[in-house]
């Protein structure tokens, strides 16, 4: 008898699956991320008296409260000036112990923001379900798992009982073949295919990327393409894991070693879709065709190659997307028809889960070097160990003979939590992954693009297209 084929999604969902019930399946969570926001989770099960489930499974991360200025840092949470703040960070050190739950805290030199420390340190791997109390846990999907961003009460039902119920989501793939441009980054790739499917377009689906383009792409490239899948609005990303993945993999800390490393190898070959699979529905997007993005609105979607121009609303004839366009112009302060080379902006922040990894900061540092900042720019490392690696390689010393910040690692400025973030009216060229209206602080105005693009901002102090700084194109 043929076995019917199946997706990846499909495949480690049915591995997953505990029991039905109605339209929800109970599911088997091998690994839980949390941060300092986990408080709430925290009080549920002391208020009820309830234990971890399986300590050894859950990992947590200082990363959305601690400070990135240096100074502060190197002083530990006695620095953080906010008590609140403080609070939170030194509370997760303390529930955390109390559970017997790993924890990578300010000092600790693991740590870093958890979607790009977890991955490092092994944690993330094939075949998993792995959650998160973040939504960005997405990111994690590069390895060929289906990880997913949950809510406070669910991830207190994950502690208490490693499982979790969900609605099964569909299935889209989208297929990218061919090679990306020069000065073409992963960031443009998927600001691109939002623009394409839109921000609801994986609403209610895991989104599988596939082709030649992302086979031939870097864990730290992956990792930025499903870091924003939820901003489609998709429940996950995931790629395929290939020799990439396993050689990304081997060594790392909490990553399977010796014999127990060749079996988990050969059950993660068998996690690929099957050629024969059936997608709910695909998109085909050809690399060749993707140039440097930016955004222009108040979402990501709303975002056009750099030598486009800001959309005039007169010319959309649907209502409710033209009222759409007006009104993120309006909050953007921008007028239609203008080049979007000629926006001036304010200040830089090269960071955040989606592109903060050392291939980030190596493409940021290539076009920092050819130029003085013109705006504040800050580059916060995604972790202690990219912070390291970035000044072994001398990357921090091309950045700080630029006139950029670097500063220590953490979400900072994506985030807009422990006073960094933008004074009103300010306008951001961002590597973050949202530009809603006051992500990076109340009025803020956020630009997202790649980090080259964000170095090419800072040194040009306007949007810019990289390309231009290389003499090509």
């Amino acid at each position: 008898m043929t076995m019917p084929a199946k997706t990846m999604f499909d495949k480690i969902w049915e591995r997953h699956a505990i029991l039905e019930e109605d339209d929800e399946t109970l599911l088997y969570v091998d690994r839980c991320l949390l941060h300092e926001g986990s408080s709430h989770t925290f009080a549920n099960l002391r208020e009820t008296a309830t234990p971890v489930a399986r300590a050894k499974q859950v990992f947590a991360f200082a990363d959305h409260y601690v400070p990135s200025d240096p100074e502060q840092r190197s002083r530990g949470t006695s620095a953080i000036a906010d008590p609140e703040i403080r609070n939170m960070v030194e509370l997760l050190e303390r529930n955390t112990a109390e559970h017997g739950i790993t924890q990578f805290g300010i000092a600790d030199a693991r740590q870093g923001i958890h979607h790009v420390a977890g991955p490092e340190l092994g944690i993330t791997l094939p075949g998993l379900v792995l959650t998160g109390g973040d939504s960005h846990t997405s990111t994690h999907g590069a390895f060929g798992n289906f990880s997913f961003g949950i809510g406070a009460s669910e991830v207190t039902h994950v502690l208490a009982t490693q499982t979790i119920w969900q609605r099964r989501p569909g299935n889209k793939r989208i297929v990218v073949d061919g090679q990306l441009g020069f000065g073409i980054a992963a960031k443009d790739l998927i600001l691109a295919i939002i623009a394409r499917i839109g921000i609801g377009g994986g609403l209610g689906h895991v989104l599988e990327y596939a082709g030649s383009t992302f086979r031939n792409m870097s864990m730290d490239e992956r990792m930025t393409v499903c870091n924003m899948s939820i901003e489609a609005g998709a429940r996950a990303g995931m790629i395929a894991p290939d020799d990439v993945t396993y050689a990304y993999i081997a060594g790392r800390p909490y990553a399977p070693k010796g014999a127990a490393f060749e079996r988990a190898l050969a059950y993660w070959k068998t996690l690929p879709s099957d050629a024969d699979a059936a997608f709910d529905q695909t998109v085909t997007l050809d690399a060749a065709a993707i140039a440097p993005r930016v955004t222009w609105g108040t979402n990501p979607e709303q975002g056009l190659a750099i030598t486009e121009r800001v959309p005039d609303p007169a010319a959309e004839g649907d209502a409710d997307r033209r009222d759409e366009i007006a009104k993120a112009l309006a909050y953007m302060d921008l007028k239609p028809g203008m080049a979007l080379t000629d926006i001036e902006i304010d200040r830089v922040f090269i960071g955040s889960c989606t592109n903060s990894r050392i291939e980030d900061l190596r493409a940021a540092a290539a076009v920092a070097q050819r130029g003085r900042a013109k705006v504040p720019t800050w580059v916060v490392p995604g972790s202690v160990a990219v912070k390291q690696q970035a000044e072994a390689e001398g990357l921090d010393r091309i950045f700080t003979s630029a006139g950029f910040e670097w500063r220590a690692p953490g979400c900072s400025l994506c985030t807009a939590l422990n006073g960094d973030m933008l004074q009103p009216g300010e306008r951001c060229a961002s590597t973050s992954n949202r530009n809603f209206p006051g992500r990076q602080g109340p009025l803020g105005r956020t630009h997202l693009m790649s980090p080259a693009m964000a170095a090419a901002a800072a040194i040009s102090g306007k949007l810019t297209d990289v390309r231009h700084l290389a003499g090509t194109n």
